[in-house]
Parts: structure tokens; C-alpha cells; sequence
């Protein structure tokens, strides 16, 4: 199966559908929201690629299993093979692009989850757990370690964030990732999310911003 990433500059590229890397609790705020402790080293976790839905046309959650949370956060796709301990140059040449994403978690499941001490699964990697809105060329941003990302609902700013405030900045998270697995193209790094978690409804409408960049409107299907 292939995923179509279409940049906002109007290009196209097609990659195999990827594994989805993500990283927990990268905003000590986010973490703090939570209740979670702040982690000395990147907590990281993968989704499947058949998660990956597009924001466009709008997105639909699971009904009968809980609250579903949104975190918007900062997606990188990767455009060339990363392995073992890629330099800094190496994991920038790597990085095809920036887009912003939601990363949906069935929240009452993941609790349920942590409490018996279980994987994560069940609550991230469901079908339609990875909204993905259109890419920008990495090119395009000026400073990758000052991208800001932000999520309004209805009208209402609910989560707002910057690069400059992850634990684990972009291109060290990419190398440690590197450092465990192979990162192949079409692969997807989403980066954590700031502070402002909450609950999506049906029909609720969304904008996802990479700020003085890109955006995206969806909505919640139903």
C-alpha cells in the first residue's frame, strides 16, 4: 500500500506506507498534564503505517471505547535510509519534509493499560490513529529547532507548542530512533506534544498549523 504525501507547494511524492515512530511525554508540560514523570531518556513507541489516515475530507474516531484525545504535534517524514549512528548532516539530508499531525489515543484504554504495566497498543494504534495534513519541503523552514505547531478547535486555540520547547530536540530524537532501528523512507517521526490535551466529538472542526508555514482544516467524522 502506498501513502501520497502532497507537499503544500502542490508537488507529490509517493512512499510506501511506513512505520509511524513516536516519542512520549517530549513537553515536560505535557508530561506534567498528565501526571506522568519526566523521562531522562526519549520514551518511544511505534504505530503501524495503517493507522495513517489524511486530514483531508476529515478523519473518523472509534465510538464505544472511550474518550478519544487529540495531540497535535510535528510529523517528520523521512525521504532516506537511517541506521546505526547517523551524524547530524546525515539526519538532516534525511528529512523530506514537516507537516502537522494528530496523534489520537484512546485515553481511558491507555490508563487502563499503564496501570497493569501493558504496552500501549490498543490505545495508539488503531485504524485512524495518525492524521496526517499535507507536508511542507524541509527546505522551506528557516529553523527546524524553532517550528511551532498548533490546534484549534471550533474556533478555540487548544494546544500551541514549539520545537524549541521538546526535551528531545528533532535531529538528537531522530539519531537516537537510528541508534535502535532502521528508519527507512516513508517513515513518520512524530515528534510529542505540547500541553492541552483533550477530548474530541463528532463534528468538532480542526485546524492544524505548522505556525507561518502551513495548515490544515478537518473535522471528526459522525
Amino acid at each position: 500500500m502506498n501513502y501520497q504525501h502532497k507537499y503544500t507547494d502542490g508537488t507529490r511524492i509517493h512512499f510506501p506506507v511506513g512505520k509511524v515512530v513516536c516519542v512520549g511525554r517530549n513537553y515536560a508540560e505535557h508530561a506534567k498534564e498528565l501526571n506522568n514523570p519526566v523521562p531522562t531518556e526519549p520514551l518511544l513507541f511505534i504505530k503501524p503505517g495503517s493507522c495513517v489516515v489524511s486530514s483531508e475530507g476529515g478523519f473518523a474516531i472509534p465510538q464505544n471505547r472511550g474518550a478519544v484525545h487529540y495531540e497535535i504535534e510535528i510529523a517528520v517524514i523521512i525521504g532516506k535510509p537511517l541506521s546505526t549512528k547517523p551524524s547530524e548532516e546525515e539526519v538532516i539530508d534525511a528529512i523530506s519534509g514537516f507537516a502537522p499531525a494528530l496523534d489520537l489515543t484512546l485515553r481511558e484504554v491507555q490508563d487502563g493499560l499503564k496501570a497493569k504495566g501493558l504496552p500501549w497498543e490498543l490505545a495508539k494504534s488503531f485504524d485512524g490513529a495518525c492524521v496526517l495534513a499535507p507536508f511542507i519541503h524541509r527546505g522551506v523552514v528557516k529553523d527546524i529547532n524553532q517550528l511551532g505547531v498548533r490546534l484549534t478547535i471550533n474556533g478555540e486555540v487548544k494546544q500551541e507548542g514549539s520545537s524549541a520547547d521538546m526535551l528531545n530536540p528533532i535531529v538528537p530524537l531522530i539519531q537516537h530512533m537510528a541508534g535502535h532501528f532502521r528508519l527507512l523512507p516513508g517513515d513518520v517521526i512524530l515528534t510529542g506534544t505540547p500541553a492541552g490535551v483533550g477530548k474530541l466529538v463528532a463534528q468538532d472542526q480542526l485546524l492544524m498549523e505548522l505556525v507561518n508555514y502551513s495548515s490544515a482544516e478537518t473535522y471528526v467524522l459522525g
